[in-house]
């Protein structure tokens, strides 16, 4: 089996407590917590580490561009995901959404609403960031010369839609995320959009847009970066408690669910042929309610596929499909005001479409299947964050004639909208 790493992501996710204020997390304890000598030293020094310029400049542009880089390798497996769910998809609408975070945000500037820079100032920082964009993104794609999915051009690595829409997203948060944590979400969530139609479009690969997604954002953040440089607090606004968090708010979350697939056995189809998999990629929703903050209910919604390996050595050109649907109980714990670690016991139904090999035909069935898995949530701002997760599941046999079950590992991560 090969060895798989995934960094993957996005944008979000959690919370500290003081007893006698509320917001300011990092002053006290609850009593039902760590002892306070502790837990306020480590999450004092978690959330000074997660506080600073530079990780706030690089948490979720360098991950991104790394998980492109990891996960270019296990292309083929997210393209035949878009095959067997999308094989007819075209729309052009991804052509159009990369540019609307930012033609609403000059909407919002020109209508008078505030936003943290000056008209000049903002020009500046929102021109850096687009030079910086378009020569890394043209750069890369004239050196390395990736063919795109469809073989039209060589163009592909990275994708310039999705740099472009996770630019204009990110300048959108900037200015105007204040105003309201659905601005960010709205902008970040149009720009996964555009990412996501350029797969489903077969003009780009997963890494393609991984990668894309983090120069968009990287470059952001160093055009605006660049421009305090020059400005410095000229033509600036603060506003308060912008990154205020509290330690033991309930983390109820609804995310996206992205991961690769791991199979961990296989099974027999019948007592000639021994059917296996190898890694393959799932994609979905999950989210859950938490009536406290460290218990709640929840669910996932998923579609995955993996490569079909006959009697150890015949690769098939059909994938194993699987859609489930599961729910259950959800655990987690506040580490400190910005991190969570979290855990999960679910129970639930999954779905396998007719499969066909090169000698015969395995059937549609459908089953109870189980899985668990622990979980890392970043809180970048008060509603969004992002959650690293490794999750087990327990899959009964494609085969009637089987009884054997599977198991899988699905590693990956997860843009999470906190509730």
């Amino acid at each position: 089996m090969k060895k798989i790493a995934l960094c993957i992501v996005g944008i979000y996710s959690f919370a500290l407590l003081s007893a006698q204020n509320p917001t300011d997390s990092l002053n006290t304890e609850r009593s039902d917590s760590l002892p306070i000598h502790v837990t306020n030293s480590f999450s004092k020094r978690l959330d000074r580490f997660s506080s600073s310029r530079f990780y706030q400049m690089t948490y979720i542009g360098v991950p991104l561009v790394v998980g492109g880089l990891i996960v270019k390798s296990e292309d083929d497996h997210f393209r035949s995901l878009r095959n067997d769910y999308l094989p007819r998809f075209s729309r052009h609408a991804d052509d159009y959404m990369q540019y609307a975070p930012a033609a609403i945000m000059l909407g919002m500037k020109a209508a008078g609403v505030q936003s943290r820079s000056s008209w000049g100032r903002m020009i500046v920082s929102d021109a850096f960031s687009a030079i910086l964009m378009g020569s890394v993104v043209n750069t890369l794609k004239r050196t390395t010369n990736v063919e795109r999915p469809d073989g039209s051009n060589r163009h592909s690595f990275p994708s310039g839609h999705t740099a472009t829409a996770f630019m204009t997203a990110t300048m959108l948060n900037k200015e105007y995320g204040h105003k309201s944590p659905w601005i960010g979400v709205g902008a970040y969530g149009m720009a996964t959009a555009t990412g996501l139609m350029r797969m489903a479009n077969n003009k780009h690969w997963l890494s393609d847009v991984l990668t894309g997604a983090g120069i968009g954002i990287l470059t952001t953040e160093l055009g605006y970066y660049l421009a305090d440089l020059i400005f410095k607090e000229k033509g600036i606004d603060s506003f308060a408690n912008e990154d205020m968090f509290d330690r033991m708010e309930k983390p109820s979350f609804l995310s996206l669910y992205l991961g690769l697939n791991i199979p961990l056995s296989g099974y027999d189809i019948d007592e000639q042929t021994e059917f296996s998999t190898s890694s393959g990629s799932a994609a979905g929703v999950e989210g859950a309610y938490f009536f406290n903050p460290y218990i709640g209910v929840g669910g996932r919604f998923a579609v995955s596929n993996t490569s079909i390996i006959v009697n150890k050595d015949q690769a098939e050109n059909n994938t194993f499909d699987a859609v489930s649907i599961c729910g259950g109980s959800y655990f987690s714990y506040p580490l400190s005001s910005r991190w969570l670690v979290g855990s999960k016991l679910l129970g639930g139904y999954v779905h396998y479409p007719q499969l066909k090999l090169t000698d015969r035909t395995v059937f549609a069935r459908s089953g109870f299947c189980m899985g668990s898995g622990v979980s890392l949530t970043f809180k970048a701002k008060e509603h969004y964050g992002i959650r690293f997760f490794l999750d087990y599941n327990l899959f009964p046999s494609h085969s009637s004639r089987s009884s054997e079950w599977m198991n899988t590992l699905t590693c990956g991560a997860s843009v999470a909208i906190t509730l």
